[in-house]
């Protein structure tokens, strides 16, 4: 693999922002389609694939998720092009013949829940990095969330219980104007240690 140009690492990482506003400028579902293709290459233990997403593009669809949201994240939710609920399957398992070279996979994980929503949990929240990552790498900006009631959004959008909301996160176009600075970050020596 080669480097990166500082370009594309400022893209996706140094200059990135989490915005609490977007332009009133449409998301094609073409270009959704697009960030899944590339986020869904990204490794998972055992190529497990758990994420599922949701996009809500529809003021109808936005109504549904309203009584979930924490105060702070109702205007930019209701107002985002697309917001989308990143979820994990908890029966991802079943998809194991189809996705894993191993013969038994499914069976094991089937036969062992702990490890199946621990894995689901871990790899679909992954995922959904690839995802932000992804759909930066594409031109959209991402504004992850966790301010709101994971139950009430499981209920409405997924009653059913099989998928499992983990975290929101509103795309499109930043709007300049609701762009704040940027938090200090933690240095090496404290988050880091080599050994």
């Amino acid at each position: 693999m080669t480097r990166l140009s500082d370009d594309a690492l400022s893209q996706l990482f140094l200059e990135a922002r989490t915005p609490s506003g977007f332009l009133d400028t449409p998301v094609p579902v073409e270009l959704l389609k697009q960030v899944y293709e590339m986020a869904r290459m990204g490794a998972t233990s055992m190529n497990t694939q758990p994420a599922r997403y949701v996009f809500l593009m529809s003021a109808e669809s936005r109504e549904r998720l309203r009584p979930a949201l924490a105060e702070g994240n109702l205007k930019k939710t209701m107002e985002a092009p697309v917001t989308v609920i990143v979820a994990h399957d908890t029966r991802f398992y079943e998809h194991m013949p189809q996705i894993w070279h191993g013969k038994g996979a499914m069976e094991r994980f089937a036969a062992n829940p702990a490890s199946s929503q621990g894995t689901a949990v871990k790899n679909g929240t992954l995922s959904g990095a690839y995802f932000m990552l992804a759909a930066r790498a594409l031109g959209l900006d991402c504004g992850p969330m966790g301010g709101f009631d994971a139950d009430k959004v499981n209920a409405e959008f997924f009653p059913d219980g099989r998928w499992q909301a983990n975290f929101l996160c509103n795309l499109g176009h930043a709007d300049p104007a609701h762009i704040h600075p940027r938090n200090p970050r933690l240095s090496f020596e404290q988050a880091c240690q080599v050994l």
